[in-house]
């Protein structure tokens, strides 16, 4: 086993948006296996994103329904945004040339110590300081555990 994932929100999203059935069940598979493993892994930006996503006219939660969907996902101990990750912020934004909410969310998986960042936003396979990107949406034939299990193998065999 690899240490800690972090989960994008988009993730999160899927689990919750209906529109999509086959990401849908994709990414509960995902969440129950973290939660499972206790591996998973956000940061109160990534509350924050699911929150304004959910509300919005597209999937339009009530608002009590998506502050108990993000008051439930509290549990995983978010990542606060602090000074610390926003200069690792700033780094990765510069040196990747990625946007800033997507930096935010490396530096945070980066402070968290995570081996793995789940997310459809950026290159699958991508090496951001010891942390590697994965689409979660990418292998639908293989289980969760096996997919971080073959990058935890990556990672020691040094592809990281």
């Amino acid at each position: 086993m690899t240490g800690p994932v972090f989960v994008d929100t988009n993730v999160f999203v899927y689990r919750h948006d209906d529109s999509v059935p086959e990401k849908q069940s994709r990414a509960e598979q995902w969440i129950v296996f973290l939660v499972r493993s206790r591996t998973g892994r956000l940061s109160y930006q990534v509350l924050q994103e699911l929150y304004a996503t959910l509300t919005r006219p597209r999937l339009s939660f009530d608002h009590s329904e998506a502050r108990r969907i993000v008051q439930l996902l509290s549990v995983w101990q978010p990542l606060r945004i602090d000074t610390g990750i926003l200069e690792r912020a700033w780094q990765a934004q510069e040196r990747h040339a990625i946007s800033w909410w997507d930096a935010l969310i490396v530096a945070a998986a980066q402070a968290g110590q995570c081996s793995i960042l789940l997310t459809e936003d950026l290159q699958p396979g991508q090496v951001f300081d010891g942390v590697r990107v994965v689409d979660p949406f990418a292998w639908p034939d293989k289980k969760p555990q096996e997919i971080v299990e073959a990058h935890g193998m990556a990672a020691r065999d040094g592809d990281a």
